[in-house]
């Protein structure tokens, strides 16, 4: 194994140090684990805000690389539910392990969170769904470098043979739709499509993808849930569509107008997270 390959391996004690670093900051018994994606963190808007620490602070935790990914951790409250945000994730493209990406996911289970909403800007394969429209992620498909599960198991988070049947909690789900109804916001569902980017897709692909049952298309997400259904931590996740992938009326488009349409989204989707959060 190379020795490059070798730093990007993670153990149990890099992670309870980085639990340990976070309670000696002030970060107790968080409830709720929550990812900002792309372009969103209005919901910090919502957060009455504790502690807010750099990635960069935290004994093995990754430095998010995106320049549009802000990289802290935020502690606080939403409706007097401790809640601890990642503002800003990591990806496969940016060169990180599929167990860094997760690192931070687990050390939110050893903390105590006990429900996960994560959230993503997405592209649109289902010609149902149009720029600007948030959508509940029913299932997904993995098209990035294999798991985070690979390597040691870690018995002390999860089986090594986790079942995925039902990787986005039902009951998060429903309660998603139910404040999305209530709300009178539009939440469409679809099947996420995970790639390792952090090129955007040909026609080819975006083709190939609608034949395997994608509705949406993204670079993130999906090792987080695995490692949460890993941990027997609930999860939901909703996307942000921000541009149309119409293999036959496809359009370039650039990374600020992707920016531009999760901005136009975000509050919707900031009112639905914190509207479950407090239901909970």
């Amino acid at each position: 194994m190379m020795e490059e390959d070798v730093a990007k391996q993670i153990n149990m004690e890099q992670l309870n140090k980085a639990k340990d670093f976070l309670i000696g900051s002030g970060i107790h018994t968080p409830s709720i684990g929550i990812v900002l994606g792309t372009g969103l963190h209005q919901l910090l808007n919502y957060i009455d805000v504790k502690q807010t620490i750099p990635y960069a602070d935290i004994p093995g935790f990754p430095i998010s690389t995106v320049e549009f990914h802000k990289g802290n951790l935020v502690y606080g409250t939403i409706a007097n539910k401790n809640v601890l945000v990642m503002q800003g994730r990591l990806h496969v493209y940016e060169g990180y392990s599929m167990q860094q990406i997760v690192f931070p996911i687990r050390v939110m289970k050893l903390l105590g969170v006990q429900k996960l909403f994560l959230s993503n800007a997405a592209g649109g394969i289902n010609l149902n769904f149009k720029k600007g429209d948030i959508v509940l992620i029913e299932d997904h498909i993995n098209l990035q470098f294999g798991t985070p599960l690979t390597g040691k198991n870690f018995d002390e988070l999860g089986s090594r043979f986790p079942d995925m049947s039902e990787p986005y909690d039902p009951y998060l789900k429903s309660l998603l739709q139910q404040k999305a109804k209530e709300l009178n916001i539009e939440l469409k569902e679809g099947v996420y499509a995970s790639v390792n980017g952090p090129n955007l897709e040909t026609k080819a692909e975006y083709r190939y993808l609608k034949i395997i049952g994608a509705d949406l298309v993204g670079m993130s997400t999906v090792p987080e849930v695995i490692a949460a259904n890993h941990m027997q931590l609930p999860c939901a996740a909703v996307s942000v569509i921000t541009d149309e992938c119409d293999p036959d009326n496809l359009k370039p488009v650039n990374i600020a107008e992707i920016i531009k349409a999760a901005g136009k989204a975000d509050e919707k989707l900031s009112r639905l997270f914190y509207q479950a959060i407090e239901s909970l």
